[in-house]
């Protein structure tokens, strides 16, 4: 494991890499809005990428490494998290393809820039579809935005909402609420297996 810190519009950032043996792939995942890298998710995929020969880039947003506990708002966190995929993309993750993910907001993060930062492929994590109690705000237009093959792992009970599977959109729903705990290895079952069929696509 390797920590680098990199410098973006709105203050240095962090990554915490995590390099499989062959490497034919890179993973970026980004944590919740008030959680870190430890949350047992994005720990279980970590491992599940890791093993299918994916090297893992763990990325904290730069008001968590500034000790802030309020998210940033929304362009904020865009474009710090684009300026670290081009830096890993550089210094790290040459000529790999790239894959965006993350959990909740980190979620929300990665299909916002799916495009912009040419993902091929998208892994979300508790996809926060509504606040809670409150459908009728709803942020689909940003998962439906993503191009790339999706795949959303979503808690059976998530007070924030459930995504319906669509063209090249995948939805596993797991046991539990939204920080995905109850079944770590269903997590990483569902990543294991969709990572191997997208890892096929894109070589």
């Amino acid at each position: 494991m390797t920590r680098v810190d990199v410098e973006t519009p709105h203050g240095p950032a962090r990554a915490e890499l995590h390099c499989a043996e062959e490497g034919r792939a890179a993973l970026l995942l980004g944590h919740g809005a008030g959680g870190g890298f430890e949350a047992p998710d994005l720990v279980a995929v970590t491992r599940a990428a890791t093993e299918a020969g994916v090297h893992v880039a763990l990325i904290e947003q730069p008001y968590r490494v500034a000790g802030r506990r309020a998210p940033a708002p929304a362009k904020q966190l865009d474009a710090a998290w684009l300026a670290v995929v081009e830096d890993l993309g550089e210094r790290w993750f040459a000529d790999l393809p790239l894959i965006f993910g993350g959990r909740s907001s980190g979620a929300r993060v990665a299909c916002r820039t799916a495009e912009a930062g040419a993902a091929s492929a998208v892994l979300c994590l508790a996809f926060p579809v509504h606040p809670p109690g409150k459908p009728e705000k709803s942020r689909l237009a940003e998962l439906d935005g993503v191009e790339a093959p999706v795949l959303v792992v979503q808690g059976d009970r998530d007070a924030f909402g459930q995504p319906e599977p669509s063209h090249d959109r995948e939805v596993v729903l797991v046991p539990g609420d939204h920080s995905l705990k109850a079944d770590v290895d269903a997590v990483f079952r569902a990543a294991q297996e969709w990572l191997g069929r997208v890892l096929r696509l894109i070589d």
